[in-house]
């Protein structure tokens, strides 16, 4: 009874959807996917700074992938909201890159060229690669599950630019994304599984340059 009260008065539900900040993979120009990185100082401040830029929004809970580059992000903001972080496998970046994960992307050209010609194209799939589809099919279960059993008003779920663009692909059918920056982030308003773009920071769209 209390469950149902609680669903009807949080109709209009908040997320903020962001990707982790600056990783040693970045820097180093490595191949990432599913090669578990940690952040740099910079993508630790990065947190930080994030985290004081929303600590008054009323989060109230941290989704969070299980890599630690976005663990480690997750962390940083739980502890500024004052709440836990919640780690759901279903938030990972795609395993995209097979024999290339985790390698310099110039030593990937020369040892690798085929390979790193057929990873431009999404749908390719590496030998040892997750296909496309279930990793769109994943990203969108788990947004879907997150809004069906209301529990808040508004969480915060830190993943991955991968999933980023599956979100405006394939849930929110809003185009394709140019950039999501380190930290960038969306907030989206959900509302009977109908979704709405509030705000977007360090996100850019393709076919308008929003």
């Amino acid at each position: 009874m209390v469950q149902e009260a609680l669903a009807e008065a949080w109709e209009i539900m908040h997320i903020y959807f962001i990707r982790h900040g600056q990783t040693t993979g970045d820097i180093e120009d490595r191949y990432g996917g599913d090669y578990d990185d940690h952040l740099t100082e910079r993508g630790r401040s990065q947190a930080e700074e994030l985290a004081e830029k929303l600590k008054d929004k009323g989060i109230e809970a941290v989704l969070s992938s299980p890599l630690l580059r976005a663990r480690e992000t997750a962390e940083i903001l739980a502890k500024r909201f004052g709440c836990a972080v919640t780690v759901k496998q279903h938030l990972k970046e795609r395993s995209m890159y097979g024999a290339l994960t985790g390698m310099k992307r110039e030593e990937a050209k020369k040892l690798y060229p085929e390979l790193v010609e057929l990873v431009k194209n999404r749908m390719n799939t590496l030998p040892g690669a997750e296909m496309y589809e279930a990793f769109s099919n994943r990203i969108q279960l788990v947004v879907r599950e997150m809004t069906k059993d209301i529990r808040y008003e508004c969480i915060a779920v830190v993943f991955h630019g991968g999933p980023v663009k599956v979100l405006f692909r394939d849930v929110l059918k809003k185009g394709e994304i140019g950039d999501v920056a380190d930290c960038g982030f969306a907030e989206i308003e959900t509302e009977q599984n109908a979704f709405k773009v509030k705000v977007l920071e360090g996100i850019i769209m393709q076919n308008d340059g929003k």
